[in-house]
């Protein structure tokens, strides 16, 4: 990890890779075989949430009792494998990923993933666009008890890293993301993704519709204004 007080927190989902499809494939599956109906509206509140906070949620709009944890975990772990196998029959990688992250590193930035994914997925993912060896610290949302737009798995992030937060950058695609970061005094970057709109992103510091067009001089530039 690079010895450095300037630090870059990555979402995963719809940030580093574009999975709308496949969780909306996904969650619709899981959802289905507990004969409930996936609406639209259900599926974009999901965006940030942990597994166990969505699935409460997704039964509670149906008109069911609270599902107990086993039935959360049976769940959630269905739904986690078939988005896997979503991703091994293709892999949306965002344009750029590894040449920005490489180029973080280059100018001093640590960095990091902050997800409400489990660490098989980010394990996954990171393998899969080739910068696992670029990653100094990842918090996964099993690894906290809140889950966005509280902003406890990009502070644990950054205390990993030991960067303080005012001088930490993160990356994201939903609006709760971008709330997390801020709440966490945290710059914020919004990549308008699959399913997004600059709309929903237009609180974060800086608003982007490709991913390849950032570059280390935008990070910098946020922690000067910060």
């Amino acid at each position: 990890m690079p010895d450095s007080n300037l630090a870059a927190i990555f979402d995963l989902d719809g940030t580093l890779i574009d999975t709308y499809d496949a969780h909306h494939a996904a969650w619709r599956t899981a959802c289905a075989t507990n004969g409930i109906e996936l609406t639209p509206a259900m599926f974009a509140w999901s965006f940030g949430r942990t597994n166990p906070a969505i699935i409460r949620r997704f039964w509670t709009d149906a008109g069911r009792p609270e599902p107990d944890d086993e039935t959360i975990e049976r769940v959630a772990d269905a739904k986690e494998t078939d988005f896997r196998a979503e991703l091994d029959r293709s892999f949306p990688a965002m344009p750029g990923v590894p040449e920005l992250v490489l180029g973080l590193r280059e100018t001093g930035f640590a960095i990091a993933i902050g997800t409400s994914a489990p660490r098989e997925n980010l394990e996954l993912a990171a393998d899969r666009l080739g910068i696992a060896d670029l990653i100094d610290a990842s918090v996964c949302g099993g690894e906290v008890t809140h889950g966005k737009p509280d902003p406890e798995v990009f502070l644990l992030a950054a205390e990993r890293l030991g960067v303080s937060p005012g001088r930490c950058v993160v990356v994201e695609d939903a609006g709760a993301g971008i709330d997390a970061a801020q709440a966490g005094g945290m710059s914020s970057i919004g990549i308008v993704s699959t399913g997004r709109t600059a709309a929903e992103l237009d609180h974060a510091d800086l608003v982007v519709d490709r991913f390849d067009v950032l570059r280390p001089a935008d990070f910098l530039r946020l922690l000067d204004g910060h």
